[in-house]
């Protein structure tokens, strides 16, 4: 009877320290001002498309004209198309193709990235907006900019332009004048300065590429996209001209690149028609996509 109230004394305590124990252990996860985090929420895909297999036969056929006139083993190797090398599917994945024609060489291919953002307070598809920003700033767009003021250099550049400009425009007046024509016996233009065409021997236009057809914002594609136009001269024996199109539709960025090289010198690829196909290209992916 004498150890009753010494083991009702150690029960108490143990009860008590129970007790204690989940007091604490409620009262932190309950600490007052404690900020709840919630993470940014994922983007809407986590995989990507087997890149060789997302363009239809029928629209390469389109796309990369005379490869649907060679013999089956090699017309197979070229629709079959060659996927880039990439050390993570779930990421990024690409694929090419390559026609070779009689008039030209005709080249596509197609990139996706599926963008994940490791900070959980930042979403895939901000992340991913990022990644397409950067590219869009690349080409020398942006959709988000608004013109400003021009500063202090753009005036001194502009003055400088508009001097030189001023300086040739007086040379010319001076060898145009009838005194000098007199002197010299040769004051008429040259027969290819006089027809407007190009000493390189390409046939002359009203207007540039670049002016025809010039790189900008697309709308109705994706959740944002851009064209780039790339006309160029490759080598000293033909033109060659590339057009891309790169659009972000959630997580991931999808790039176009479409490109003509004809055989000869004196053919122009029609970059018009370039921007359309690889457009509509763009459009059949976005929407596979969102499938």
């Amino acid at each position: 009877m004498a150890y009753v109230p010494g083991v009702a004394l150690l029960a108490a305590l143990v009860v008590g320290c129970s007790a204690g124990a989940d007091g604490n252990a409620n009262g932190a996860d309950s600490k007052a001002g404690s900020p709840t985090v919630s993470p940014a929420p994922p983007g809407k895909y986590l995989t990507l498309p087997a890149p060789c297999r997302a363009v239809p036969r029928s629209t390469l056929k389109d796309l990369l004209p005379g490869a649907a006139e060679l013999p089956g083993d090699q017309q197979d190797k070229v629709f079959r198309g060659s996927a880039a090398v990439t050390y993570d599917t779930d990421r990024k994945v690409g694929c090419s193709w390559k026609s070779d024609a009689p008039s030209a060489t005709r080249s596509l291919s197609i990139d996706f990235e599926r963008v994940v953002s490791y900070d959980p307070a930042v979403s895939d598809d901000d992340r991913a907006d990022t990644v397409y920003a950067k590219k869009e700033k690349a080409a020398g767009l942006s959709s988000s900019a608004t013109p400003g003021p021009p500063d202090e250099k753009d005036k001194k550049d502009k003055k400088s332009e508009e001097s030189e400009e001023s300086e040739e425009s007086e040379e010319s007046g001076k060898a145009k004048d009838p005194a000098d024509a007199d002197a010299t016996g040769s004051a008429d233009p040259s027969p290819s300065e006089s027809s407007g065409g190009s000493t390189d021997g390409t046939p002359g236009s009203s207007s540039s590429p670049e002016e025809a057809l010039p790189s900008r914002i697309l709308d109705n594609l994706g959740d944002a996209a851009f064209l780039q136009d790339l006309p160029k001269k490759a080598d000293s024996t033909a033109q060659h001209h590339t057009v891309s199109v790169v659009f972000r539709t959630s997580n991931v960025v999808v790039t176009v690149r479409y490109a003509e090289q004809p055989a000869l010198i004196t053919q122009v690829p029609d970059g018009r028609e370039l921007q359309e196909k690889a457009q509509a290209l763009a459009r059949k992916l976005a929407e596979t996509l969102s499938e």
